[in-house]
């Protein structure tokens, strides 16, 4: 998973591009901040190529050219 955008001044959220690999896609993040955590939500960007956490905002979508099986 990668951030395209880390820049809090461009945009209020963070948008997260994850492959195949990273499904399910869940917010937050192994990564987040303990000072930060809500709770626990999975997300179907398979589906559509794009979800919004309902808690942070955070964007996720698929990278361009990812390959879902099963979708």
């Amino acid at each position: 998973m990668s951030v395209a955008n880390q820049n809090p001044a461009s945009t209020p959220q963070e948008i997260y591009e994850v492959g195949a690999e990273d499904l399910p896609v869940s917010c937050p993040g192994p990564h987040t901040p303990l000072w930060n955590l809500h709770p626990k939500v999975y997300l179907d960007v398979a589906t559509t190529g794009s979800a919004q956490c309902p808690y942070c905002s955070a964007q996720y979508r698929l990278k361009p050219g990812a390959r879902v099986h099963g979708h």
